[in-house]
């Protein structure tokens, strides 16, 4: 929010650049974060169940495990898409 020195210009909020900083980390934290639990739910699934794995699964465990391993990747990228499409305005 801008506000009015005495000159009567508008003058930028000092604390501007410290909330973009903020929600620039908060970003990077959330993106990182639920990347790895998107991870270890597909480790656990894949290797620790065994689904990912030919010879402890079934033909249709597998593609179980791999439609939801691309379907959920997909999910993924398209919600860390949303989370950076918006761009930080440019320090002065």
């Amino acid at each position: 929010m801008a506000t009015e020195n005495e000159t009567g210009t508008p003058q930028e909020d000092p604390n501007k650049l410290d909330k973009d900083l903020f929600w620039f980390l908060i970003k990077i934290m959330r993106t990182i974060f639920v990347g790895f639990f998107w991870m270890f739910i597909n480790v656990f699934l894949g290797l620790y169940l065994g689904f990912a794995v030919p010879e402890e699964s079934t033909p249709g465990r597998l593609i179980f495990f791999y439609t939801w391993f691309v379907v959920s990747l997909a999910a993924y990228l398209y919600m860390v898409w949303r989370f950076w499409r918006k761009k930080m305005d440019a320090p002065r």
